[in-house]
């Protein structure tokens, strides 16, 4: 469901909101306590490196908020709201619930350095008293006033203030811009040093995580989606132009910084734009406190709406919880409650006073939730959904760049905050799917995308395929049966061929004339089938509708393999107890020779599979052209797990005076394909007297997992089913017959 009603009383808010809540967090408490910092220890074109690397990820992450918000309505929750209906509800909920800590954190950040604006007073306090006050008299009056006003008055009375701070603090940014250089400057030439500065590339990453918060609020304007009157006009526009802006002032301030002081008075003094602004000691600190109180204030605005969404969706693991953070208030829908319990997480931290610990997991869940955004941007761009269409169009190549980026900041950061953020999202999203195990998740993030990689696979498999065929010989089985749910051995066998080396291709056959209810039969059969293989099998599964078997048949193997490859095997079965099935799968042999395809005839016998009694392979001089597709097989079936603590087995049919020339030959051709076979599992079957070969199978392959047997050419002529019906006493058997002699590379 969605999180709002789209057709609620919203607050009416305007372009003009996005911008003024991106801007007042992006130029926060970092600005005035940390770049000072960032110019004195990095140098000029050090600081310069870290707004313009922090914005190669903000950009691009604005350009895919403005593109997916412009492509359908966009309602309340913000970041979470476009994750979530793009995404779905569970990678949507996994991201929110992160991205909603950091944002409710990130009050009680911007509250502690809301405090830091009156240190003046607090030093004056312990120069007169003799001892110091704790910073949260200040901060913990501050962030309940601040929950207060957002409670009871709502965003409306909230841009208000942040309109008001907005003003105070351009004040603040005009005096600063108007002070004089400190006299520990010197001259223009000592000037032009400090814009050079010395940059350190090892601890370029560690002033990077100390400033980068002050990047993050590019998104706080989104938060406020659900209370804008046109939030596909007033996101792009108000969250492009706060980044740009933001970007603009910070690339001035660090000039004005290197110009205005030496590098040790910004790395040692952090409120030093207070000894370079104009009437700097009094009105910094009034900028410091209005830019942290509104960065504060853009968290408080946000941060309920997200958890109000989340909530709305239904997809916390408690129902009542889930109702009481999207319970509403008045006309607008205030998240009342959801805010109640962001106030209390911020208070908490407030209370701790020190949230340095947690810093830079906060950047982890931004850079992550901004690689996220941009990678649905990319995906949207790749899988091509007919139902994308922005009117704000970014770049796939700008899209795919964000995302990167964002990871690899992310590690040089601090690889073990990435690697615990990362774990604990996996957990948030296991936890989300345990409670929601039918709503959209990672399975579908990447439908689309797989689909055109898929498309464009097929494309070039098959203009390289008779390449891939002269390299190496792989099955593309098919096989059509109407007992998909009365015999499931030869669902077996296409498990087994296609699991590692081969693809397979199962159609159930239903016999009929192709209308709306065979149609919806068929329909109804292939979800069956393909529910009861589910994560079990590689194989793919169809249905085909046809007025007979042969014409079926002919349909199915003249259709190409969604593999990419032509089919080149068909696998026919029959159950060892009915053996008139036979004369159906004997009349369609020629059919499918002539399409040059290997023949696989499948005899189920009355036993249950027993893939721990090893494969048997049974070669006979007649088999010369059967021989290595037969041991393939048998190696490429071996491969499936079912077969793990079983061995393959080559019986040789030969009379004495061929016995060392055939053992010998089987040898060299193991050794060249270098297969798993041991000499000890090679047997020269002799034949004793008035011993047929039906019989030699039946004493040492009575009880074998599975018997391969080649099919010579000319076998049974007069009676074609008489062959088959001698093998009737083994097992599970697979006879096999060669179109052409295979290669064992």
């Amino acid at each position: 469901m969605n999180p709002t009603n789209p057709l609620k009383a919203n607050s009416g808010l305007g372009t003009a909101s996005v911008f003024f809540t991106s801007v007042s967090t992006i130029l926060g408490a970092v600005l005035f306590l940390r770049f000072g910092f960032a110019v004195g220890t990095l140098g000029f074109w050090g600081a310069i490196g870290i707004i313009l690397l922090g914005h190669l990820i903000t950009i691009p992450t604005a350009l895919a908020i403005s593109e997916i918000a412009t492509n359908k309505r966009v309602e309340g929750g913000g970041e979470y709201f476009i994750i979530s209906r793009s995404f779905g509800l569970k990678i949507g909920a996994t991201i929110g619930i992160t991205l909603y800590l950091s944002q409710a954190i990130s009050i009680a950040f911007y509250i502690i350095a809301f405090a830091e604006a009156f240190a003046p007073c607090f030093e004056w306090w312990q120069e007169y008293s003799g001892y110091g006050l704790p910073r949260q008299i200040v901060s913990v009056p501050a962030v309940i006033a601040l929950s207060l006003v957002i409670l009871y008055k709502g965003a409306g009375s909230g841009m208000k203030i942040l309109y008001i701070v907005s003003i105070l603090l351009l004040i603040s940014l005009g005096l600063f811009f108007a002070g004089s250089p400190l006299e520990s400057v010197g001259d223009p030439a000592q000037a032009a040093e400090n814009i050079g500065g010395d940059f350190n590339s090892h601890t370029f990453f560690i002033v990077f995580a100390v400033c980068f918060p002050a990047f993050t609020g590019m998104t706080a304007g989104v938060g406020l989606s659900g209370d804008l009157k046109n939030p596909g006009r007033s996101i792009p526009s108000g969250t492009m132009g706060g980044t740009l802006t933001g970007l603009l002032i910070y690339l001035l301030v660090v000039w004005k910084l290197s110009l205005s002081a030496s590098p040790a008075d910004l790395a040692s003094d952090q409120l030093i734009m207070s000894r370079i602004a104009w009437a700097g000691p009094l009105i910094i600190p009034i900028g410091l406190a209005a830019c942290s109180y509104s960065s504060a204030l853009g968290s408080i605005l946000v941060a309920p709406r997200t958890l109000q969404a989340v909530a709305g969706d239904k997809i916390l693991p408690l129902g009542a919880f889930n109702a009481f953070l999207s319970k509403k208030k008045g006309p607008s829908e205030e998240p009342f409650n959801a805010t109640l319990v962001t106030s209390a997480i911020a208070l908490v931290f407030v209370l701790m006073g020190n949230i340095d610990l947690v810093a830079e997991i906060i950047s982890m869940f931004f850079l992550f939730t901004y690689g996220i955004l941009c990678l649905i941007s990319f995906l949207n761009h790749f899988g091509s959904p007919p139902s994308y269409r922005p009117r704000f169009k970014s770049k796939w190549q700008v899209s795919l760049g964000g995302f990167l980026l964002s990871i690899w900041v992310m590690f040089m950061i601090n690889p073990l905050y990435t690697i615990l953020a990362s774990l604990l999202i996996v957990i948030i999203y296991l936890l989300v799917e345990r409670c929601n195990k039918d709503r959209k998740g990672v399975v579908d993030i990447f439908r689309g995308a797989l689909f055109q990689l898929s498309r464009h696979m097929r494309v070039f498999m098959q203009k390289t395929q008779s390449t891939m065929e002269n390299d190496e010989w792989r099955p593309s089985a098919i096989c059509i049966s109407p007992n998909s749910f009365e015999r499931g051995k030869v669902l077996e066998l296409m498990k087994w061929i296609s699991h590692r080396h081969g693809f397979g291709t199962y159609f159930h056959f239903i016999e009929g004339y192709y209308d709306k209810q065979t149609f919806a039969e068929a329909q109804h059969i292939r979800r069956r089938l393909v529910e009861l293989q589910k994560n079990k099998s590689a194989m793919y599964i169809d249905t085909m509708v046809s007025p007979s078997y042969t014409s079926a048949l002919a349909q199915v193997i003249q259709a190409p393999s969604i593999s990419g490859m032509d089919n080149n095997m068909v696998v026919f079965e029959y159950d060892k107890r009915h053996p008139e099935e036979l004369h159906r799968i004997l009349d369609s042999a020629g059919l499918v020779k002539a399409g040059n395809h290997d023949i696989c005839i499948f005899a189920g016998s009355a036993y249950p599979v027993r893939s721990r009694n090893d494969i048997h392979v049974w070669l006979r001089p007649a088999d010369e052209k059967n021989t290595n597709l037969m041991i393939l097989l048998g190696y490429i079936i071996m491969a499936h797990p079912a077969w793990e603590k079983s061995q393959i087995k080559i019986f040789s049919f030969s009379t004495t005076d061929q016995s060392e020339a055939v053992k010998q030959n089987l040898k060299e051709r193991i050794a060249a394909g270098r297969l798993p076979i041991t000499l000890a599992n090679i047997e020269i079957v002799m034949p004793a007297n008035g011993q047929g070969f039906a019989d030699a199978v039946a004493k040492y392959s009575g009880h074998a997992g599975l018997t391969i047997i080649g099919i010579p050419d000319n076998a049974g002529e007069n009676e074609p089913a008489t062959f088959f019906n001698k093998l009737k006493e083994t097992g599970d058997t697979l006879f096999v017959n060669a179109a052409q002699h295979k290669e064992i590379n």
